[in-house]
């Protein structure tokens, strides 16, 4: 059963899908895999190695731009998204692209696929922003094989942690608790997830996921984003605005 949370961000993306395509598609339709805010490219990254030849499960595809990339390396893809309409623009650019790869429209708290169905499941800022952790983690893991890589991209604590309300970009100053840190109502209508570090270890432990590696991410001297102004980007060069998680199903 989905959480009324999933169904209210259902209903967020889908009303705000298309702006959100026409505002980043370019910053994030580029010709290789790259990562996150700032499109760090994998191959710089190294998160995912050699693809080729695996099944790979994306968790919020948006227009499927990862799904597409993987699959030219190689990749046996899955796609899923929460929100209908970000379905029907993946729909669209696989059309465009001439493949043929299944487009889920699910969320990532209970994806209707069979146990142990993966080699890798993935989000770059997708359903692992938008879906409480105690859910789609459990999950991914139900659906990763012995050995399988769950990788995912988000922001951080330190980010929340900072954000000034009144000015709605971060700051050099907390201002919010760090215990407790979970459930975080955003007040345009929908809501998103972050745990303290702590407690994302206890959590992957107790799915019987090992931590491989966290990469804090530190965007390079020019980077630029659709998703941050020049301001939050040199922010993001002194404290941890980025983070990619690398865990791997043990057995």
């Amino acid at each position: 059963m989905r959480s009324s949370d999933t169904a209210r961000n259902r209903a967020w993306w889908d009303r705000t899908a298309d702006e959100y395509q026409e505002r980043h598609g370019e910053h994030i339709g580029r010709r290789e895999p790259r990562w996150g805010i700032w499109q760090l490219p994998e191959e710089e990254l190294g998160i995912l190695g050699d693809v080729a030849g695996k099944d790979v499960l994306e968790l919020g595809c948006g227009a499927a731009q990862w799904s597409i990339l993987l699959t030219g390396r190689g990749a046996r893809v899955v796609a899923l998204d929460n929100s209908e309409r970000q379905v029907e623009h993946a729909r669209r650019a696989l059309e465009a692209a001439g493949l043929d790869f299944p487009l889920v429209h699910a969320s990532a708290e209970a994806v209707p696929l069979p146990d142990a169905s993966f080699d890798v499941v993935l989000a770059d800022h997708g359903a692992n922003r938008f879906t409480d952790p105690y859910r789609w983690v459990p999950e991914a893991t139900r659906l990763l094989r012995p050995g399988g890589l769950l990788a995912f991209s988000g922001g951080t604590p330190w980010e929340y942690l900072c954000w000034d309300d009144e000015t709605d970009t971060v700051g050099q100053f907390l201002r919010r608790d760090y215990f407790g840190l979970h459930r975080i109502e955003e007040g345009e209508g929908y809501v998103q997830f972050e745990l303290p570090y702590g407690r994302w270890i206890a959590l992957f432990r107790r799915c019987g996921l090992a931590v491989e590696e966290l990469r804090e991410i530190r965007p390079p001297e020019g980077a630029v984003s659709t998703y941050r102004t020049a301001e939050e980007t040199a922010w993001a060069r002194r404290w941890p605005m980025e983070q990619i998680w690398k865990v791997r199903k043990e057995g």
